[in-house]
């Protein structure tokens, strides 16, 4: 009787042994893959306890869960030949679990040589400007490389693929840096000459309206003078108009041609300059001779009085030219 409960205490203990072997526990974000003696079986456990065979078959899980994988910073030549390095992140999961198990080793390292080969290709064929601009296309462009090798022979759906840094040479930020000053001055440039363009039409409105009202120009004057004046300076700025100094320069022109008019001569402009008189030119001669004087005539136009008849006298008595030489060697 004791040898009959024994061999069935030892029964027991082997059958609990083989259930507890035979049961697997799969979650709910796995999949559960059954090798029996190496040859995948055909049913995919779902998540919950599973049962298999204690001997001969090896269950394999499988996440598939979205999986995050950074991508290596890669160095790499735009298509205008700018040298930079880009990093980027890639979200993929696994939709076919026996190919993920079967097809390729190691996933998770293949997916990340793919994604380092197409970012350097696509960096390739796109220049600065398009990586910097318009990240969405080369995002889409990187998602539809890797999505070729991936997808369908290994069951992996790349989900997303993000680009998260570049990072540029120094020389290149300078450039662009200059290149972003001078486009914001030229704006601002832009804007400042579009104010003036509408102050300028602004103030010709007002302009021809204070010119319909001519008061207003005096009020506007006032108005001005109690603007500065409200600082409080010891010194007050008035402003002159200028057409009252044109008016006074076209008084003055008047009055110059109207005396030139009374003494018969003609107007002297402003400006001209009225040619010296010499009082006397002095001749010296080779052995001290007495000197030759000779008086200054008066300008043409003006009036002869008797110094002149007498002058003209005397000018009429003048010795010639050769006649004063010979008598100065003589």
């Amino acid at each position: 009787m004791g040898v009959l409960i024994t061999v069935l205490a030892v029964f027991a203990v082997a059958g609990l042994v083989l259930l507890a072997l035979s049961l697997r526990n799969v979650q709910q974000y796995e999949k559960g893959v059954v090798f029996r003696f190496g040859r995948l079986l055909p049913d995919i456990r779902g998540p919950g306890l599973r049962a298999i065979r204690p001997i001969g078959d090896r269950m394999r899980k499988v996440s598939v869960q979205t999986e995050v994988l950074g991508i290596p910073p890669q160095r790499s030549i735009t298509a205008d030949n700018v040298t930079l390095t880009v990093d980027a992140v890639v979200y993929f999961r696994v939709v076919d679990p026996v190919k993920a198990l079967v097809n390729v080793s190691d996933y998770p390292s293949a997916v990340s040589q793919i994604a380092q080969t197409s970012l350097r290709a696509v960096i390739g064929r796109a220049d600065l400007d398009t990586l910097l601009s318009d990240r969405d296309h080369i995002n889409a462009e990187l998602k539809k490389v890797m999505d070729a090798p991936t997808e369908e022979p290994w069951g992996l759906r790349v989900e997303r693929v993000e680009i998260k840094d570049i990072a540029l040479p120094e020389s290149m930020m300078r450039s662009m840096s200059k290149q972003a000053e001078a486009e914001r001055e030229r704006r601002a440039r832009v804007i400042a000459a579009d104010g003036e363009f509408q102050a300028s039409q602004r103030l010709t409105d007002a302009a021809a309206t204070m010119a319909d009202t001519p008061g207003a120009l005096q009020l506007r004057l006032l108005q001005t003078v109690v603007d500065v004046s409200a600082e409080k300076n010891s010194t007050l700025v008035m402003p002159f108009p200028v057409e009252m100094l044109r008016f006074f320069e076209r008084q003055s022109g008047e009055t110059d041609a109207e005396s030139g008019r009374k003494s018969n001569r003609p107007p002297i402009h402003r400006g001209a300059r009225r040619p010296a008189l010499s009082t006397g030119t002095v001749i010296p001669g080779p052995a001290t001779p007495a000197p030759v004087v000779v008086p200054s005539l008066p300008l043409p136009g003006e009036r002869i009085d008797g110094r002149a008849e007498v002058a003209r006298e005397r000018r009429d008595n003048w010795p010639t030219r050769r006649e004063a030489e010979e008598s100065l060697n003589g």
